[in-house]
């Protein structure tokens, strides 16, 4: 099983989701005091991000024009609006895949704006869970081992890493589809196991781009009822950009950008 094997890097560069994971250190990271003083009960009032005056060009193209934001601990928030009005965009750089031009971005009490290198990739693994429009799982790899991925770059132990991939994917539903690789999965299961992979480090937030543009409209409601699943299991925090309106009323917020704005 791979779970005996040595991750490597190469097999990893296949998929530039995974890459972003690949440049881990071996000192952790340690949240703020303030997570250790609030309960879980109380953690909603708490706020986690932060993004302040988010600036973004592309060229000639103004994509981000001064954007706030802020979500607290246990929300979960919804991005919507036309293509091209800056979304995805302002995912990437508050889920510190891009940098900004301008701006600052906050963890709790942590700027990560100006994090580089390794301890970016540390932060962003050990802080972070992503989950896309496309599931970008490894073809050769099973569902388990797709989700222990994250785990593993991050040092953890692998049985360990195993076992708590496995207990998410009996959570999400796929206790029937653990050896399953990639092509022997439904969408809707894909997509699920995308969501297991950005929770296997125990994320304080995940940030979703898309994720049922490419489902069937009952699959779309399954995974957004998920989200709320997850948020009463284990209190995730979700910022999600989607064009689903019907699906996005269903959020605690509603966040709606227009030509690089937050109206």
């Amino acid at each position: 099983m791979l779970c005996q094997i040595k991750p490597n890097a190469q097999i990893f560069r296949k998929c530039s989701f995974i890459h972003q994971f690949s440049k881990c250190c071996s000192k952790s990271l340690h949240r703020p005091l303030l997570c250790r003083i609030f309960g879980t009960a109380h953690m909603r009032d708490v706020l986690m991000l932060a993004a302040k005056n988010i600036h973004k060009r592309y060229g000639a193209v103004e994509v981000l024009k001064g954007v706030d934001i802020q979500v607290e601990k246990g929300e979960i928030v919804s991005i919507v609006g036309p293509s091209g009005s800056g979304k995805s965009t302002l995912l990437h750089i508050i889920g510190t895949l891009d940098k900004p031009d301008s701006g600052e971005v906050f963890l709790y009490s942590s700027n990560i704006t100006h994090l580089h290198g390794n301890r970016l990739s540390e932060f962003r693994n050990t802080h972070i869970g992503f989950v896309f429009q496309f599931h970008h799982l490894l073809p050769e790899f099973s569902a388990v081992e797709n989700v222990c991925i994250p785990g593993w770059l991050h040092k953890k132990n692998k049985s360990t890493v195993r076992q708590r991939a496995i207990e998410l994917l009996k959570l999400l539903g796929l206790d029937q589809r653990l050896d399953n690789k990639p092509s022997q999965l439904s969408g809707g299961e894909q997509q699920r196991v995308a969501v297991a992979r950005a929770l296997i480090n125990s994320p304080d937030i995940v940030f979703a781009d898309e994720p049922t543009g490419n489902l069937d409209t009952a699959n779309a409601k399954e995974l957004h009822q998920l989200f709320f699943d997850l948020r009463k299991k284990f209190n995730q925090t979700f910022l999600i950009v989607t064009h689903n309106e019907e699906l996005a009323q269903l959020s605690d917020r509603k966040l709606t950008m227009k030509d690089g704005r937050i109206m």
